[in-house]
C-alpha cells in the first residue's frame, strides 16, 4: 500500500468499555463516511459465541458492512498477530476505494496490533498452554500472577494482570523460551500507511454500570446458559476463559449457585469495563466523547483530516 497517501487515508478507531454503545456509534460513522467496519473484539470472531459476546444483531449487521464478525470457529486458534496480518490486508483492499474505514472494539491488544504492530513472540510447544489453563482452572489466577511477578516484574508492572489470557500468554512465552515477555517487547511501533484517529466513548460510571447489568440480564433471557453449555468441550480455549462464560462453567461445576454466577458476571463485567477505560486512557492519543455526541465526534475527525 506504499502508493497510498497516508494523509488521505484514515482509520477511525472507536474504543471504550463494554456496553457503552460502541457498535451504534461505529454504524453511524460508517454510514456518514459510506464505509465499512472492522471489528476488533477478540470474541466476536467466533461463530459459536454470540449471546455472551453481545455481537451486533442482524439489523445492525445490515446497517453497515462488517468484517471479522463470525469469521472463525472457536475450534481454531486465532491470535492478535493473526488479526494484525488479516486486518492490514483487508485495509489495503478497503483503502483502494475508501478514504476512511472504521474499526471498533474493546480488545486493547487487538486494536494495538493493527494500529502499532505487536512483538514477534515465539510459539510455545504443544501442551504448555493446556497445562497453564489447567492450573488456572484448578487454582485460580492469583498463583499465576504471583509467578509472573517473580519471573518478569517489568512486564507485570505494565500488563493487564487481571486478564487470564495475558498472564497465561506471558508465562507461556517464558516456558517456551526461558526469556520473559519483556525481553521480546519492541521499543518502536510499526509504521502504518494510514493515519489513526482514536475516539473513546465513556459515560458516567453509575449509568455505565446500569447498562452493564441490564445487558447481562438480557443475555440470560436470550439463552446465555444454553450457549455456554454448547461450548463445554472448548472451555479451555482462551476466548472462553472470559467474563460471561467462566462464571457459568463454575455454576455447571457446582462451585457457584446460578444466582452467584449471575452476580459474578455483573461484577466481573464492571471490573472489565474499568480495565478497558484504564487501558485506553493510557493507550495512544484517544480523545473521549459521550456516545451520543456524534456531532462532536465528526467535528474532531474532520479536524484530524485537515
Amino acid at each position: 500500500m506504499s502508493f497510498v497517501d497516508k494523509h488521505k487515508k484514515t482509520l477511525v478507531v472507536v474504543v471504550g468499555p463494554t456496553a457503552v454503545g460502541k457498535t451504534a456509534t461505529a454504524i453511524l460513522l460508517a454510514q456518514h463516511f459510506n464505509t465499512e467496519i472492522i471489528s476488533a473484539d477478540s470474541r466476536q470472531f467466533y461463530r459459536e459465541m454470540t449471546i455472551g459476546t453481545a455481537k451486533p444483531d442482524a439489523e445492525e449487521l445490515a446497517a453497515a458492512p462488517h468484517h471479522f464478525i463470525n469469521s472463525h470457529s472457536i475450534a481454531q486458534e486465532y491470535s492478535a498477530g493473526d488479526f494484525e496480518r488479516d486486518a492490514l490486508k483487508l485495509l489495503d483492499e478497503l483503502f483502494l476505494t475508501k478514504d476512511t474505514v472504521i474499526m471498533v472494539g474493546g480488545s486493547g491488544l487487538f486494536v494495538r496490533a493493527v494500529c502499532e504492530g505487536l512483538d514477534d513472540l515465539p510459539k510455545a510447544p504443544e501442551g504448555v498452554r493446556d497445562a497453564l489453563n489447567k492450573a488456572f482452572e484448578e487454582k485460580g489466577l492469583e498463583p499465576l500472577k504471583a509467578r509472573l511477578r517473580e519471573l518478569d516484574p517489568a512486564y507485570y508492572a505494565v500488563a493487564d494482570i487481571d486478564n487470564p489470557q495475558r498472564v497465561i500468554r506471558a508465562l507461556e512465552v517464558y516456558e517456551a523460551t526461558g526469556n520473559p515477555m519483556s525481553f521480546y517487547q519492541k521499543k518502536e511501533q510499526a509504521s502504518r500507511p494510514f493515519q489513526v484517529v482514536t475516539v473513546g466513548l465513556n459515560m458516567d460510571r453509575p449509568k455505565l454500570y446500569e447498562r452493564i447489568n441490564l445487558r447481562v440480564d438480557n443475555m440470560l433471557a436470550a439463552g446465555l446458559i444454553d450457549e455456554v453449555k454448547s461450548l463445554e468441550q472448548y472451555r479451555h480455549k482462551p476466548a472462553l476463559l472470559t467474563v460471561g462464560y467462566s462464571e457459568i462453567f463454575d455454576y455447571f461445576d457446582g462451585d457457584l449457585s446460578l444466582e452467584e454466577a449471575i452476580d459474578k458476571i455483573k461484577q466481573n463485567s464492571r471490573r472489565y469495563a474499568k480495565r478497558q477505560i484504564t487501558w485506553f486512557k493510557k493507550y495512544g492519543n484517544t480523545t473521549w466523547f459521550e456516545p451520543h455526541d456524534l456531532t462532536g465526534i465528526l467535528h474532531y475527525i474532520s479536524l484530524q483530516n485537515k
